[in-house]
């Protein structure tokens, strides 16, 4: 045999000898993972774990205390203003009251089975399906979960904290265990409905009637006591006065579910079910010792708090965070300036609040203020008016976001197309001395074709062939429309977002070129403040440090990235120096006594059918947005121009015209007077803007048309050198006697509701705007079509 023929048949035989060894290993594992195995190993594990819970059982008590105990040892938060050592307020005391069962009534104790637990008097007091649901969930991450049972809830509220863990939950499964055996079902439900939050600051359903309905518990309605137990499901989310438009179709939806539980349970009659309207809750008030403004800034600062334990993963969403705010400990120090906050309400009482009077005006009683006040080099905010008093109105103005704010969002139409070095229609460069035709309903075009829209200018004016740096000054709709298309909707909704808006609601269609999403105070001061921060992003920040003995919180820096180029932020704060020194806010602002040559840029907004006013204004070193809102203060009726009246609920957006005995109500009547007050009181030494642009008001001299020239005289006038002879038959008249009586100065009335009303007429103390004219070469360059 040779030496390849002896090769091959050794590798052949070792091909032969390696089968069976293949086999041996496939045996092997056959011996090692038996069904019998597997099969042993599972009741094994389930055996251990139920050995491990027998232990946990005899190991873990029910712990000894009261209710009354319980709501005795809650801590309260403190509130500190910038100093760190001046008490805000202190607030946090929990707002609850015990009641029997017995004052409940019996079908409204049935709600809260019906929503939370059907087979609460029959089963065990723990739903294992849902806590085994719940420890795996926990343990994957996914934050808290529902299915527990009215017992394991009561647990929770009354023995336990709200922790997410593994602990916590295998605790509360033996407590409720244990509970449900000692206890009875009606103590049960009755420790569940007194100890629960519902929203509000009401903890327990005695505080919640009154917070909600204002009645005591026994007084609920079945229809009331099953919006309590829907609420319970997410408080944050399900308050009727707050909530959105979603929160408030999934709330009625919860009570339906909660009633149709009901019948089904045979705990109510489906005829009376069937007659049922859903009741909607009275407005909330403010909580005791948080009078005036202390309320609003405090709910101001615990939202800002909460929104960072979401951010930072310490709870899982808005019901958590408030829950662990409202648990207390806190120590927050706030970025209020004590002395700025003092200027502020002083200039909002005596530019607005003194002159209302709402017995002798209905309307008065419709007007709310709001206001923020910010450091655009630190984004603290300094100061800030909630509203007249935190105990009658109980919504914060400052932070609200459902009131359009009209022109103020002019100026990012031209961020984005200095930003973006966007161009007109024809190829021109979109800058502060480009010229646009201002004609009022003029329709916008995109390449040629009309997009259909075609917005008036305020009091239908024509204005012609303008500049951007006077279409800014005038507040001239039709201008802005154009322009808005002409860089882009998309991309001019894109720069409100990295300015600082909100764009949930923030379509990019040509008519948001008249500010008609909605925005707050505080939002519109962090856009403004951007861009005095010559594009450096400023996110408001009233916080300015917290201190909890269990949790730490980091809060973030207020200050980010450049948003938009400095030359972008600069351009935009030049022309905005216009609106003050040439245009809808000059009256309120240039000529005030104790502006002491400070410069100024700022924007004024009146919105459709009157019903929002704006300023938002800045200085170098403040940055401050005021907003006026007609807010119904009861039921009634309202109406837009001269349209007939229609019926309004409560809290119903309304007219402000005719507020304070005056015509129309807007951005550079009282809030651009508020401001001034406020912001020359409170900017400390005068200064001057540092801008990078050689475009806008700011860096230019405003451009004043030379006058007409005389017109050449004809033969039959009489020169100068030869005054015309007068007729002798023609008796020589007097020069007639000044007059007395100041010029007639009637209110204008707002435009239809189809004519939104964009920065209109001051009011009557105020002279009205120029109709017409132009500034800074508004005879040169093409005109944009």
């Amino acid at each position: 045999m040779g030496r390849a023929e002896e090769r091959r048949a050794r590798q052949g035989g070792g091909r032969r000898r390696a089968a069976p060894k293949r086999s041996d290993e496939r045996g092997g594992i056959r011996r090692f993972f038996t069904w019998k195995k597997v099969l042993g190993s599972f009741f094994g594990l389930c055996l251990l774990g139920m050995a491990a819970f027998v232990v946990m059982y005899l190991l873990i008590d029910v712990p000894k205390g009261s209710a009354a105990t319980a709501a005795a040892q809650q801590q309260s938060n403190i509130y500190r203003y910038s100093d760190g050592k001046t008490t805000l307020a202190r607030h946090g005391d929990k707002n609850r009251e015990i009641v029997d069962l017995a004052e409940v009534p019996k079908p409204v104790q049935q709600a809260f089975v019906a929503a939370e637990n059907k087979s609460f008097y029959k089963d065990a007091g723990v739903d294992f399906k849902g806590t085994t649901r719940g420890l795996i969930n926990t343990l994957s991450g996914k934050g808290k979960q529902g299915g527990s049972t009215i017992t394991q809830q009561y647990v929770k509220n009354y023995y336990l904290d709200q922790d997410q863990t593994v602990t916590r939950k295998l605790k509360e499964l033996v407590i409720s265990l244990k509970v449900d055996r000692q206890k009875s079902k009606d103590y049960i439900l009755a420790g569940y409905i007194n100890t629960s939050y519902y929203g509000r600051n009401a903890y327990g359903i005695q505080a919640a009637a009154q917070a909600y309905y204002r009645v005591d518990a026994s007084k609920l309605t079945v229809a009331q006591g099953a919006y309590l137990a829907a609420v319970l499901q997410a408080p944050s989310q399900y308050d009727w006065a707050v909530a959105t438009d979603t929160g408030r179709e999934l709330v009625k939806q919860r009570w339906a579910y909660v009633l149709n539980n009901m019948v089904e349970m045979n705990e109510l009659d489906p005829a009376e079910r069937d007659d049922m309207k859903f009741p909607e809750p009275k407005a909330p008030k403010g909580a005791p010792g948080l009078e005036g403004q202390r309320g609003y800034l405090v709910e101001a600062a615990n939202r800002q708090l909460e929104r960072q334990l979401i951010a930072q993963g310490t709870a899982t969403d808005a019901d958590e965070a408030k829950a662990l705010v409202d648990r207390g400990g806190w120590t927050i120090t706030l970025n209020i300036d004590q002395k700025k906050q003092a200027q502020l309400e002083k200039a909002v009482k005596s530019q607005l609040t003194s002159k209302l009077d709402a017995e002798k005006r209905k309307i008065d009683a419709d007007v709310q203020a709001g206001a923020v006040s910010v450091d655009p080099k630190t984004g603290k905010v300094v100061a800030l008016y909630g509203g007249v008093d935190y105990l009658k109105h109980y919504t914060n103005n400052a932070t609200r976001t459902d009131y359009q704010p009209a022109s103020t969002f002019k100026p990012v139409i031209l961020a984005a197309a200095v930003e973006k070095e966007a161009e007109t229609q024809d190829g021109t460069p979109i800058t502060a001395d480009t010229v646009y035709d201002g004609t009022s309903k003029r329709p916008v075009t995109d390449n040629g074709k009309k997009v259909g829209f075609k917005p008036p200018n305020e009091d239908d004016v024509d204005y012609g062939r303008v500049t951007v740096q006077t279409a800014m000054n005038k507040s001239i709709n039709s201008v802005f429309a154009q322009m808005g298309v002409d860089v882009g909707m998309d991309q001019v909704m894109k720069t409100a977002g990295d300015l600082g808006m909100d764009g949930a609601d923030m379509q990019a269609v040509p008519a948001q070129t008249l500010g008609t999403m909605g925005a707050s105070p505080m939002e519109m001061a962090g856009v403004y403040a951007t861009l005095a921060n010559h594009g450096e992003k400023v996110t408001p920040a009233v916080i300015k440090s917290v201190e909890h003995k269990d949790r730490t919180v980091d809060l973030p820096d207020a200050i980010g990235d450049q948003v938009i180029s400095r030359e972008a932020a600069d351009t935009v704060t030049s022309v905005l120096t216009g609106v003050v020194d040439d245009g809808t806010a000059r009256t309120s602002v240039r000529e005030n006594p104790a502006r002491d040559g400070q410069q100024v840029a700022g924007k004024t907004g009146t919105s459709d059918c009157n019903r929002s006013a704006w300023f938002t204004g800045y200085t170098p070193k403040l940055v401050t947005s005021v907003g006026l809102f007609g807010e119904a203060a009861k039921a009634g009726t309202t109406r837009c121009g001269k349209d007939k009246p229609v019926k309004v609920k409560e809290f119903s957006q309304v007219s402000l015209q005719g507020a304070a005995g005056g015509g129309r109500v807007n951005g550079g009547g009282f809030p651009a007077a508020i401001w001034a007050a406020y912001t020359f009181n409170a900017m400390g030494d005068v200064s001057k803007f540092d801008l990078e642009t050689e475009q806008g008001s700011g860096v230019q001299p405003t451009f004043t048309p030379p006058p007409p020239p005389e017109p050449e005289p004809t033969p039959e006038e009489p020169t100068p050198e030869e005054p015309a002879p007068q007729p002798p038959s023609q008796p020589e008249q007097p020069a007639p006697e000044p007059s007395a009586d100041p010029p007639s100065d009637e209110p204008i009335d707002p435009p239809s509701p189809d004519e939104p009303s964009q920065d209109p007429v001051p009011p009557p103390e105020s002279p009205p705007d120029d109709g017409g004219g132009g500034d800074g070469g508004a005879d040169t360059g093409p005109v944009v079509p």
